[in-house]
């Protein structure tokens, strides 16, 4: 169990930064390159957006879980 929490929390980091180096700063972002800019720029926040925001605080909750789990596990 410990094994598999480890390997959880290293991918979840992981994802983390990808995800959060893809978010749109306030010049842009690499979000942008896949096609957020056009829509972006009409309606204020496109869905490329939102679905990276949601996918962001999905593997942050994760990421969370994880560590709670592991220092629970530890803990014993």
């Amino acid at each position: 169990m410990e094994l598999f929490l480890n390997v959880l929390l290293v991918l979840t980091s992981l994802l983390l930064i990808v995800l959060i180096l893809l978010h749109r700063g306030k010049g842009g972002g690499l979000s942008s390159m896949f096609g957020g800019a056009v829509s972006s720029q009409l309606s204020g926040s496109s869905v490329v957006e939102k679905n990276l925001n949601r996918l962001t605080v999905f593997a942050g909750v994760l990421w969370a879980v994880c560590i709670v789990a592991l220092g629970i596990l530890l803990k014993i």
